[in-house]
């Protein structure tokens, strides 16, 4: 209900907001509606966001890399595989995927870092 009054304020919504107040008159929050798996809900968004900065600076990486690592971490909903996986598809070494790998990770740190 609080979500949808505040729908047309277009205003941010915070978890520690406060949405009402309980039995006792004590003010509840939203991480207080969302019980213990607030942290987890939380933790959840972070991951997102964290993805979602990470897949945009992924566009630096050469197609190759960019698909080893889609389908070796798992991104953008993709089902995780291993190396071997990886190699069999792209019609390649197992040991050539492990290093398109690692030069992958170092680009990305590197840009990363900055």
């Amino acid at each position: 209900m609080y979500l949808r009054s505040t729908k047309n304020n277009r205003n941010d919504v915070y978890l520690q907001d406060p949405v009402g107040v309980d039995k006792e008159g004590n003010e509840v929050t939203l991480l207080d509606l969302l019980g213990s798996d607030g942290n987890e809900i939380i933790e959840s968004l972070e991951a997102s966001e964290e993805q979602a900065y990470l897949l945009s600076k992924m566009t630096l990486l050469s197609q190759e890399e960019q698909f080893v690592l889609l389908y070796r971490y798992g991104l953008k909903n993709q089902e995780k595989r291993t190396q071997r996986e990886i190699a069999k598809e792209l019609g390649i070494s197992r040991s050539y995927v492990s290093r398109i790998e690692k030069r992958a990770v170092q680009k990305l740190l590197k840009v990363m870092e900055r």
